[in-house]
């Protein structure tokens, strides 16, 4: 018999932890069982992914700028490539911002299901407050000054110093650039199999996924059985959807037609088998030989561009997954009735372009650097639960918002080097799984 697919299994596992969830609090609301003995399940998943964050940051990222060793000999289009790609990432978060400040889905839990979730998730307001006080005693500069760490073992030891983290690895990965390459290639070659080992744990983490999100969402209907937050969840996932939507859409067609000058409906129909692969798959890296083929052959994109700029954006460039890190911040910080200052969602703009460098081209990491991202800004990690009931079709959207963010990208690049020429093939074809 097929084993059923793991997307599936933790459909089955939301499903029946929101299930066993209202039976329980329907037969039971005053039993502590699911508390005791379901809800520490959950957060021995969450840790699992807390566990992670600063290895998978630290190896995907150290591989992602020593795979820039290319530069030396192209560049301009490097130079390029990263500044593009990170000017589309930073629009991306401030759009998703934009969005879920627009909408607030947190603001439709009530007071009472918001009180819940801080009895039960909070902890940690009061240090939020001191925090504050504290930033607003500091210096203009100190922002700048806090990035950089006078101790990476003690940054790398709490979640909430990533950025001091992601600063020392690309310093790191710098220094592996400039020396002679047969001396930093047992390094490389360390941090590669490194990564390759953390992807790997990522496997095996979210194969306990389906028990960590039943437990989760098992005691989230528990200790808050409320209708107004799954009106809020859905609200949440539509903000997502349209503010991926916007880049798909608007974005990136916009900057291809104004840049490239190229047709945008002949755009979708060259990149499309690449969309829909990514959509299936929810992996950037997967869709990579398929999205070099369609920009290749059917976007005109010279051969020298295509394999220089996609394998680096599979790695660097997450603008799908940086928009819905910045919506699920805000929406959880929202649904614990938490303030954020303009200050706290700039570093939160920071913060997930930054980790997007990191992300791991594969599905589930997303959820990894969101924890990143929430830590950063103060966000209690716990509510993570809130967002895994939608969080696999919303993989599936973001991975094809990076995809098409890639192709764009690589047609930009290349009509700037002046290697954007007529496609090969216009027609399209049935070459590609479905």
């Amino acid at each position: 018999m097929k084993k059923l697919a793991l997307h599936w299994q933790i459909l089955l596992g939301m499903a029946a932890g929101v299930a066993f969830g209202f039976l329980m609090a329907k037969i039971a609301p005053e039993s502590s069982f699911v508390r005791d003995w379901i809800k520490p399940f959950g957060t021995i998943f969450i840790n699992l992914l807390k566990l992670i964050a600063v290895p998978l940051i630290v190896a995907s990222l150290i591989k992602g700028v020593s795979d820039l060793k290319d530069i030396s000999k192209l560049s301009q289009m490097g130079g390029r490539t990263i500044g593009i790609y990170v000017v589309t990432t930073v629009v991306a978060v401030s759009l998703g911002l934009l969005v879920v400040n627009v909408v607030q889905p947190g603001g439709y839990i009530n007071e009472e299901t918001r009180e819940e979730l801080m009895t039960t998730y909070g902890g940690d307001a009061n240090t939020k407050i001191a925090d504050a006080r504290n930033q607003q005693q500091a210096g203009p500069l100190q922002a700048l000054v806090d990035i950089v760490p006078d101790n990476i073992v003690g940054a790398a030891g709490n979640n909430r110093n990533m950025l001091q983290v992601i600063f020392f690895v690309i310093f790191f990965g710098i220094g592996m650039i400039l020396i002679p390459e047969e001396k930093a290639r047992p390094v490389k070659q360390f941090f590669d199999g490194l990564n390759e080992v953390i992807l790997k744990l990522i496997d095996l983490i979210m194969l306990m996924a389906p028990f960590g999100v039943f437990a989760l969402l098992a005691a989230l209907v528990v200790e808050s059985p409320s209708a107004d937050l799954f009106a809020a969840l859905g609200i949440y996932a539509v903000c997502v959807v349209v503010g991926l939507a916007l880049m798909i859409f608007v974005v990136y067609p916009l900057a291809v037609k104004t840049i490239t000058a190229r047709n945008i409906k002949n755009f979708f129909s060259g990149i499309a088998p690449a969309q829909l692969l990514a959509f299936s798959t929810s992996s950037s890296a997967a869709t990579l030989p398929v999205t070099m083929e369609r920009v290749t052959e059917h976007l005109g994109v010279d051969e020298e561009v295509s394999s220089f700029v996609l394998p680096i954006g599979a790695t660097i460039n997450m603008d799908g997954t940086s928009l819905y890190q910045a919506v699920a911040a805000v929406f959880i910080a929202q649904a614990f009735g938490m303030d954020l200052s303009l200050s706290a969602q700039l570093g939160i703009i920071v913060t997930a372009t930054l980790a997007s460098i990191g992300s791991a081209a594969v599905p589930g990491a997303g959820m990894v650097m969101l924890v990143i991202v929430l830590g950063q800004a103060g966000i209690p990690e716990a509510g993570l639960a809130l967002i895994f009931a939608v969080d696999r079709p919303l993989d599936m959207c973001r991975t094809t918002v990076n995809v098409t963010g890639d192709a764009a990208v690589s047609m930009i690049v290349a009509k700037s080097v002046g290697k954007l020429g007529a496609p090969q093939v216009k027609d399209w074809d049935d070459n590609y799984p479905k």
